[in-house]
């Protein structure tokens, strides 16, 4: 094997098993790395490769290393980790041509495996820089010799050429029923998102994550930042630390009333492995396989393992469940008892004022406001309720909606607290908003005779810019913007809008959107489906068959050949036919001698001829050019 097709291989499995690296243990991306090199050195010095008892201890070796790091032998996790091994142990045996394809073979297999983790256009457009190295390696295992250059441009063509046929496939073939990464399980355990119980801190690795939690495109009217409270789990229990959802102790149907102001929009929710999904509040309908639970939240069959794409419809002016069951409001009184003595003293005092709900509501928020709570991201921590209220005072979203839920329920006033995101960033590029995980939010609700339950912002008296202008605007004070910031920011939104696309066409391509496309044109059943696809693929392949071909039906006549059956064809006009027997200087020297005055004219024409067609000198702009003058002559 050429060195320099090896140096091609080991880059190969240096750019399939790159991606991996941040997912696999240290020493196997070390051991895989120490491989490389290895090999990269023996092509280098000429060194004969290892035989096969070391390669076999360091097989051996490895195997137990991954058994005792995993565990076990099966899953995604272990199945990369053996595939990257293996790729480069592959390297050291590499001693003939099928050893060679079988490591390409590896490499092409390798890419698929790439997706289990990402299946964003950066990961999409570097899988295909790294199909055309590939390619590359393998055009040059069959072309030895050949030049860089000449190599690349053989292995662009072939994925030019696959490209209307990969269109065909991936508009026709049947989708299949969610990812074929999904499988096995684990291959959701690297997905998080917003979780159904809160203590202090739990949002903390939300809060300072700049992952896109979903993203919204608005079909009319745009609501106002302050409106843009995304509902998701809803908390009822809470045992002195930690809230959760609980049980349901009387089930009823979600009721709004009064219901008005309608805003419409398309959610693309990213993977997160739960069951809910997000909606302003309140929802009011979402089309796909969901149920709007007793509290307004909006769930899904089942867990969201890949991206979906949903339109929705909420209203921001309402009275939600005016009739509120005793069950349900009585759960929203319930408090652990023992737990936080001066905040139930301080609830106590307020209502024995003799103030309504409202006025209560009001005092509640006057209190935060007023006295020397700090939103912060990284406060002091705090034991209890008691703590926080009246002695550290510092917290972000979920300490003050704790504390206020706790504060109402004292009080006597129905209180829950809800969770889920608040605000976005707009993105003029693509005219859409990014709510990511550091939007993560908690507020409170509080029921009203009358009213029905209300949403209650308490950090909004804490930090009004926290709910107007995001959470960036509050560790940093607002600067101008340089151009250099302003130029990245740009960039990043171009880029941003770019993978919306991305999965909005391409990853979004499911079997609902299949269906709806073929529908439109008139492929409703499978019979035609699979008709149409094989009619399609047939007429592709031989269209490139017919290219390729193309020198069998077409023949091709250069600029020398033209000149020279323009000079025949006139002297053929002038009485003197060059027979079909007669090669160029035969009939130069028939034409010497029955016309002498166009023979040193003609003998030029034919010798020129002669050379440009058959000697392949290098010269053959300039000889056309005296073949066309001496034509002329």
């Amino acid at each position: 094997m050429s060195r320099e097709l090896i140096y091609s291989l080991v880059l190969c499995v240096l750019m399939v098993t790159v991606p991996h690296a941040p997912h696999l243990p240290a020493w196997i991306s070390a051991l895989g790395a120490v491989l490389l090199l290895w090999r990269s050195y023996l092509a280098h010095s000429g060194l004969p490769l290892p035989g096969r008892i070391p390669l076999l201890v360091i097989t051996i070796a490895s195997l137990l290393g991954i058994l005792i790091e995993f565990h076990t032998l099966f899953g995604r996790e272990v199945g990369i980790a053996l595939l990257a091994l293996l790729a480069s142990l592959k390297l050291m045996e590499i001693r003939n041509r099928r050893d060679a394809i079988a490591l390409i073979y590896l490499c092409c297999f390798s890419i698929i495996v790439n997706f289990l983790y990402s299946q964003s256009l950066a990961t999409g457009l570097y899988l295909i820089a790294t199909l055309l190295v590939i390619t590359a390696s393998w055009v040059h295992l069959n072309m030895p010799g050949s030049a860089f250059r000449d190599r690349f441009k053989v292995a662009s063509t072939l994925l030019l050429q696959a490209l209307p046929l990969t269109l065909i496939l991936f508009l026709l073939f049947p989708r299949i029923q969610g990812p074929l990464w999904g499988l096995p399980q684990d291959a959701y355990s690297s997905r998080s998102g917003l979780d159904d119980r809160m203590s202090p801190g739990s949002m903390a690795h939300l809060i300072l994550s700049d992952d896109v939690a979903f993203r919204v495109r608005y079909k009319g009217r745009i609501p106002r930042r302050d409106q843009m409270y995304w509902r998701g789990p809803v908390l009822w229990d809470f045992d002195g630390r930690e809230w959760t959802r609980g049980r349901a102790s009387d089930v009823v149907a979600p009721r709004l009333s009064d219901a008005s102001d309608p805003v419409e929009y398309e959610v693309t929710l990213e993977p997160n492995n739960k069951n809910w999904l997000f909606a302003l509040d309140m929802p009011d309908g979402i089309t796909m396989p969901a149920r709007l639970t007793y509290d307004f939240q909006a769930i899904s069959s089942r867990p969201i393992h890949e991206r979906i794409i949903y339109d929705a419809r909420s209203v921001l002016s309402y009275r939600a469940n005016l009739q509120e069951s005793d069950a349900e409001l009585k759960r929203a009184l319930r408090l652990p008892t023992g737990i936080g003595p001066k905040a139930v003293a301080l609830a106590a005092k307020w209502r024995s004022q003799g103030i309504s709900d409202e006025q209560l509501i009001g005092r509640a928020l006057a209190y935060f406001h007023d006295q020397d709570f700090r939103y912060t991201l990284d406060p002091r921590p705090a034991g209890s309720v008691d703590d926080f209220l009246f002695s550290t005072r510092e917290g972000y979203c979920e300490h003050y909606a704790s504390g206020f839920v706790f504060l109402m329920r004292a009080a006597g006033i129905p209180a829950r607290v809800v969770t889920g995101y608040q605000g976005g960033e707009y993105n003029p590029a693509g005219r859409y908003y990014i709510v990511r995980q550091s939007d993560a939010h908690a507020w409170a609700e509080v029921w009203l005779k009358g009213a029905g339950w209300r949403r209650m912002d308490p950090t909004a008296a804490i930090s009004p810019e926290r709910v107007a202008r995001g959470l960036s605007t509050l560790e940093t004070p607002a600067l101008p913007v340089a151009d250099g910031a302003a130029w990245m920011h740009s960039l990043r939104m171009n880029w941003d809008a770019l993978s919306y696309r991305w999965n909005q066409w391409v990853l979004g391509y499911n079997s609902e959107n299949q269906f709806a496309y073929l529908s439109r044109i008139g492929l409703t059943s499978a019979t035609r489906q699979i008709a149409y696809l094989a009619a399609a693929m047939g007429f592709i392949v031989c269209l490139f068959a017919l290219y390729m071909l193309r020198d069998l039906f077409l023949k091709k006549t250069d600029r020398a050949q033209k000149a020279w059956l323009k000079a025949c064809k006139k002297l053929e006009r002038a009485g003197l036919p060059r027979l079909q027997h007669e090669g160029p200087l035969d009939y130069a020297t028939r034409i010497a001698m029955t016309r002498p005055d166009l023979a040193t004219g003609f003998r030029e024409i034919a010798e020129l001829y002669i050379r440009l067609r058959y000697s392949g000198s290098k010269e053959g702009e300039e000889k056309l050019k005296r073949l066309a003058s001496a034509f002329r002559a």
